[in-house]
């Protein structure tokens, strides 16, 4: 008996160094997906946002997330400043290395290119007076409190669970702002896919410079010689561009791997296959918008000129001294998601829209881009923009109930939203950690409040 029980104790050793050695050596995606996610995540909001990385992990990461994610450790490196993650406290590690001025970039699988270029001071070339509290917004950061918008702002049962910061938009001026425990004015929000309206803003820079052109095809040479040569710039805006891709977030897909296992982002995106003709289908893809952030960067003839134009030629201008978009590791900025700004620099974005892309009377969107961002497609039936912006948000419709027919949205993973009615002259920020399954709508809030104009 002694000896079958040293021989079962024996196997059984055998087979949990056999499944660590697995998890080492051989890890399946699904658990460096998580790594990824979890070490991204955390390392961003550590570095830009200042936040403690046990409670990012804690509420960030685990809380909405995969069960899995409940088995992930995350240790800092002060030299450079990183966080790596781990499974089971061993498995799967992934590394995310922060520069100032580019946030965080996850390093599995892959060279790290992009940490070859130094960090810059992201406020360098951002006006100084954006941060003061002595001036009105948009110029400092004081606002001039509404009681009526600012009751709404603070609603609980309109603004929904995990709410992190309300702003309010009025005829150019700040007129409500509430914010979640633990966050405030100063706290950089991710924005996720609200990410990708400031890329059509990038791209419609790079045509107003003469540098890019809609109707532009053969985009790219490993296109050449075939289909895909035929996809437009239109079309990348306008998420048709017949690509395939999977947007399902619930496991290993085409934008789980894409986000938090592919060092080169873009890439990856180019190289799936067409499965529709150009400009004929809808497909809402966050390699799309990667791609649109490659082929903007491709306009410079220096990496370098490409890594400063957001802060130079958009940021700056506009007082975002907060904004940060972090990049993959080849150097190229996902510009479809991983954008981090406080609440009251979202909005100023948001009211460089209302003023179709020009700021303090001057021009630096093409005259009209605005108006086409959010002209409807007929591949979508309607329900997005020509460029990264949507049309309808949780069933509503711009034109429909108490919504004009020029209203639109920036929306993003886990409950960001940004309502634009640019003849109100309103946006709404709202920015939170709220999955869908908990079945907020953010349209009561925005609701309300133009209910609220009257």
């Amino acid at each position: 008996m002694k000896g079958l029980l040293r021989k079962t104790g024996a196997f059984a050793v055998a087979m949990v160094g056999g499944v660590a050695g697995w998890l080492v050596f051989f890890p399946p995606e699904l658990l460096r997906v998580g790594d990824g996610y979890a070490a991204k995540i955390v390392c961003s909001n550590v570095f830009l946002a200042g936040r403690d990385p046990q409670a990012v992990l804690a509420e960030d990461v685990q809380a909405p997330g995969h069960p899995l994610l409940k088995f992930v450790s995350v240790s800092l490196d002060p030299d450079p400043q990183a966080v790596t993650a781990r499974i089971f406290g061993f498995a799967a590690p992934v590394r995310a290395v922060y520069r100032p001025g580019f946030g965080c970039t996850a390093t599995a699988g892959g060279t790290m290119q992009a940490l070859a270029a130094p960090g810059v001071d992201n406020a360098g070339a951002v006006a100084a007076s954006a941060d003061s509290p002595d001036l009105a917004w948009p110029e400092g950061s004081k606002a001039e409190i509404d009681p009526a918008f600012q009751e709404l702002a603070e609603d609980a049962e309109l603004t929904g669970p995990g709410v992190r910061a309300v702003v309010v938009i009025k005829d150019g001026k700040l007129v409500a702002e509430a914010y979640g425990q633990g966050f405030d004015r100063n706290t950089p929000l991710l924005g996720w896919s609200m990410t990708k309206s400031v890329t059509a803003a990038l791209v419609g820079l790079r045509i107003a410079a003469g540098r890019m052109d809609p109707q532009k095809a053969d985009l790219l040479p490993a296109w050449s010689g075939d289909e895909r040569a035929r996809i437009k710039l239109i079309d990348l805006l306008a998420m048709q561009s017949g690509l395939a891709f999977n947007e399902d977030y619930g496991d290993v897909t085409d934008v789980t791997r894409m986000l938090f296992l592919e060092s080169d982002m873009a890439g990856f995106a180019a190289a799936k296959r067409l499965e529709a003709a150009p400009g004929s289908r809808f497909n809402y893809s966050t390699g799309t918008t990667n791609l649109l952030s490659r082929l903007w960067m491709g306009t410079f003839d220096e990496p370098a000129a490409a890594l400063a134009y957001p802060r130079q030629a958009l940021f700056g201008p506009l007082g975002m001294t907060s904004a940060v978009m972090e990049t993959d590791a080849s150097g190229t900025f996902v510009g479809s998601s991983y954008m981090y700004a406080t609440a009251q620099d979202w909005a100023r974005f948001a009211q460089f829209l209302l003023d179709d892309g020009r700021w303090k009377g001057r021009a630096l969107l093409p005259d009209g881009f605005v108006e086409f961002m959010r002209s409807p497609t007929a591949a979508s039936g309607g329900d997005y923009g020509s460029a990264q912006v949507w049309l309808t948000e949780n069933g509503r419709r711009a034109g429909t109930g108490n919504f004009p027919s020029d209203t639109f949205w920036m929306l993003g993973h886990d409950g960001q939203a940004i309502m634009l009615v640019p003849s109100l002259r309103l946006a709404v920020v709202r920015l939170g950690l709220t999955p869908s399954r908990t079945g907020y709508d953010v349209q009561k809030l925005n609701g309300k409040i133009i209910e609220a104009l009257d």
